[in-house]
């Protein structure tokens, strides 16, 4: 079964901070080689998306948040998303060192 994979507008924020984050670094074509990787694996969710694990805010909210990690430390990021009959919604993007999200 094919999933859509639909992104939040914080999502979508969360990936263009990411993306001035690595211009700003002067990251270069490697940066942007990065940053279009992590859209292939935001569209990889289409498929088969249970086999990401529970993120740990999932304990917070009424619903299951899942994650799927991107990178390689000390730089993995989280893509937090929840699964809505055949639909993947992505939440957030954040970096694996940050804290977990609360309700707010």
């Amino acid at each position: 079964m094919a999933f859509r994979v639909k992104t939040t507008a914080q999502a979508e924020s969360d990936a263009s901070a990411i993306l001035d984050w690595l211009l700003s670094q002067h990251a270069g074509e490697t940066g942007i080689r990065w940053f279009l990787a992590l859209d292939e694996a935001i569209a990889s969710l289409s498929t088969f998306p249970e086999r990401c694990s529970l993120a740990p805010e999932t304990a917070r909210f009424p619903f299951e948040v899942r994650q799927l990690l991107y990178g390689r430390k000390p730089n993995v990021y989280r893509i937090l998303f929840t699964i809505e009959g055949d639909a993947v919604n992505v939440l957030h993007i954040r970096h694996g060192r940050r804290k977990p999200i609360s309700e707010r």
